[in-house]
C-alpha cells in the first residue's frame, strides 16, 4: 500500500509540475508542412553564410506545435539555433496583436517582428529590459535524457506541447496571420546570420500562406511589409532613426523590399 499510494503522489507531482498544456495547433501548419516549405525558403534564399535552419511554431498561448530543421539530420544545422528558433517563434507571437474586427485590439493591430526589437531593448532604449520580462521554460527547453536529442525535430520533439517562453531580439521571428488578419501563433527560424534567419521566416511565412498581414500596423513604415527588417543605424552613433532598426550582418543581406508583399 506505502509503494502504491508513493507511486502516486510521484505520477500526482509530475503531472502537476509538468510543463505541458493544451495546445491549438489546428490552425497551422503541420510537421511536414512546416519542414517541406522551410526546406523550400532556405534553397531559395543564399544571403548570409547559406546554411541549414531550425524552424519552430507557436500557437497563440506561446505553446510549441512544431519543430523542424531544413537538414539531412539535426547536426546539419546549429544544435544551439533550435531553442533559439523557438524563442523567436514566443517573441513574435507575443508581441504581435491582430486586427480582426473581434479581437478588440484597435482597428489597425500590431506587427511585429523579432528584427524589430533590437534597437528598442538597447540601453536608453525605450524597450530596454523587455529580453528578462519572460524567462526561457528550462523544463520544456531542455526536456528529456542525454538521448532525447534524436527526436529533435521529428514528430516528438520533447518541446511540443510546451509553453516555451523566452524572448529574443534579432531577425528571425514573425508572427502568423491567417484570412481576416486574425493572429494565429508566432514562426521563428535560426540557423544563419540574423538577417537571413529574418529573410528566411519572411519567405516560409509568405509560402506557408499565413501572412495576412495588408493593413495591420507595423514599425517599418513599408504597408506592404509592416513588420519588415529596418536597416536604419547611424554608421557613426549606432542609433536607430526610428527606434526599431537592427544592423547590417554582412555585405549581402540583400534589400527587404525585395521580399515578397503581405496579403489581404
Amino acid at each position: 500500500m506505502k509503494t502504491t499510494v508513493k507511486t502516486a503522489m510521484v505520477l500526482l507531482c509530475g503531472l502537476a509540475g509538468s510543463a505541458t498544456a493544451w495546445a491549438d495547433c489546428s490552425s497551422l501548419p503541420n510537421l511536414a508542412t512546416l519542414k517541406t516549405q522551410l526546406a523550400a525558403a532556405v534553397t531559395t534564399e543564399t544571403s548570409g553564410l547559406d546554411l541549414n535552419m531550425w524552424a519552430t511554431i507557436v500557437d497563440r498561448d506561446g505553446i510549441v506545435c512544431a519543430v523542424a530543421f531544413s537538414g539531412t539530420d539535426r547536426g546539419a544545422q546549429w544544435p544551439g539555433s533550435r531553442l533559439i528558433s523557438a524563442q523567436k517563434a514566443n517573441t513574435a507571437n507575443a508581441f504581435s496583436l491582430d486586427s480582426s474586427a473581434a479581437s478588440g485590439a484597435g482597428k489597425n493591430g500590431l506587427a511585429l517582428s523579432t528584427a524589430n526589437l533590437y534597437s528598442a531593448v538597447q540601453p536608453g532604449g525605450s524597450l530596454f529590459g523587455l529580453q528578462e520580462s519572460n524567462p526561457l521554460n528550462q523544463s520544456v527547453a531542455y526536456a528529456g535524457n542525454s538521448t532525447a536529442g534524436v527526436n529533435y525535430g521529428t514528430g516528438i520533439d520533447p518541446m511540443l506541447g510546451g509553453k516555451i517562453g523566452g524572448i529574443n531580439v534579432f531577425g528571425g521571428g514573425l508572427a502568423l496571420y491567417g484570412p481576416g488578419r486574425v493572429i494565429l501563433g508566432g514562426l521563428g527560424v535560426s540557423g544563419d546570420t540574423s538577417c537571413a534567419d529574418h529573410r528566411i521566416a519572411w519567405l516560409l511565412r509568405h509560402n506557408l500562406g499565413l501572412d495576412h498581414l495588408k493593413g495591420v500596423a507595423g514599425v517599418s513604415g513599408d504597408s506592404d511589409r509592416p513588420d519588415n527588417i529596418i536597416f536604419d543605424l547611424n554608421n557613426g552613433t549606432g542609433k536607430s532613426a526610428g527606434g526599431y532598426g537592427q544592423p547590417h550582418c554582412t555585405d549581402s543581406d540583400g534589400d527587404p523590399k525585395s521580399l515578397p508583399a503581405v496579403q489581404l
